[in-house]
């Protein structure tokens, strides 16, 4: 390219997602990215799309109900103009529910997604009886079953999207440096953390990191579980994923270690379906947290052309549809829509 109005560094979902819709405005756009597609968090292989419970209603809930509403469609597209697939799917989750208090919240709260959800999705107390697939221990009998979850192979998803910028007449720029032409979106995980800290003289964010493993199950495309803090995700290659663990403080970023190993002693002991599955994978990496837990997003103080996406931490992948509206829409045209919880200046 001769010339570039937006150069995104970073190739995770942030700023992929960034790219796709700049690109789709036409702009020229550069994503340059340290190793391939997902490599950092992003390449997660958990691929959970899931939302906070119907209660206590905030922009930051009402942000992430729209972008996991619009995800089907989202997805769809990446994989029309890609010709990749991306693994999306909306099978659901089942949480069980521990007893009568948690019985009685449980019902409170799908009374309220009736009107939160708008009628797009529904959040259901049944009996486990009833369920299907990966059924979880459940001590009362009952389930939550929320039918907005989804699932998705965000490894998969990234190199979709890469392509998706391809098509576009996009350029991803792997294993090389590239120069910083036009606006530039910083979209860089948890060292970009780091570094915007750094710049501003303020602890902004940091990273966390995360373990999780892939199993030997073909569940088939049902609902994923989310019992005693394990996540349990089954994936329509014939796997499932389970993790994950959070660790503010660690030594090697990539390594696993027997705190993964109880991951998946508790994925067996919630789904017992699970019990003789071979693991066939191990991951560790590090999510980028931003301070206020919430994504952070918009224009880097006292850097003119120069914006940042990051802190996705464990829901990016099911902002990404939004994230990158917005980003290019603030970017591309100065239009800033940014959620007041979401700014860069919010983590200050």
């Amino acid at each position: 390219m001769a010339r570039v109005d937006v150069t995104v560094m970073g190739a995770g979902v942030f700023g992929l997602s960034s790219a796709y819709a700049c690109a789709r405005r036409g702009a020229r756009v550069r994503v340059v990215e340290w190793s391939h597609p997902g490599a950092g968090a992003s390449g997660t292989p958990v691929g959970a799309l899931s939302p906070h419970v119907p209660e206590q209603w905030n922009p930051k809930k009402q942000f992430q109900f729209e972008s996991l509403i619009a995800s089907a469609a989202f997805w769809a597209e990446v994989e029309a103009e890609s010709g990749r697939s991306t693994g999306y799917g909306r099978v659901g989750r089942y949480q069980p529910i521990a007893g009568e208090k948690a019985l009685a919240r449980a019902r409170d709260r799908a009374l309220e997604a009736g009107t939160l959800w708008q009628g797009q999705a529904s959040w259901q107390v049944i009996r486990a009886d009833e369920a299907r697939g990966l059924v979880p221990e459940t001590p009362s009998g009952w389930l939550v079953h929320d039918t907005l979850s989804a699932r998705i192979a965000p490894r998969d998803a990234c190199a979709a999207l890469a392509e998706a910028v391809r098509a576009h007449g996009g350029e991803v720029s792997c294993g090389a440096e590239g120069p910083l032409e036009g606006r530039v979106i910083w979209a860089t995980g948890y060292p970009g953390l780091a570094e915007l800290s750094a710049d501003l003289g303020h602890q902004v964010g940091s990273g966390v990191k995360g373990q999780a493993a892939i199993l030997a199950h073909d569940a088939g495309a049902v609902p994923q579980v989310y019992a005693d803090g394990v996540l349990i995700v089954p994936h329509a290659d014939g796997t499932v994923a389970v993790g994950s663990t959070s660790e503010r403080e660690f030594d090697d970023p990539y390594g696993t270690d027997a705190r993964l190993d109880a991951v998946i002693d508790r994925a067996r002991a919630v789904c017992p379906a699970l019990a003789d599955a071979e693991v066939i994978e191990r991951w560790a990496g590090v999510r980028p947290r931003a301070r206020t837990i919430a994504p952070m997003l918009g224009g880097w103080p006292g850097r003119p052309g120069h914006f940042v996406a990051n802190g996705g931490f464990k829901i990016g992948i099911g902002l990404a549809p939004k994230v990158g509206e917005l980003m290019a829409a603030l970017v591309l045209e100065g239009r800033d829509d940014i959620p007041e919880g979401f700014r860069v200046e919010a983590s200050l």
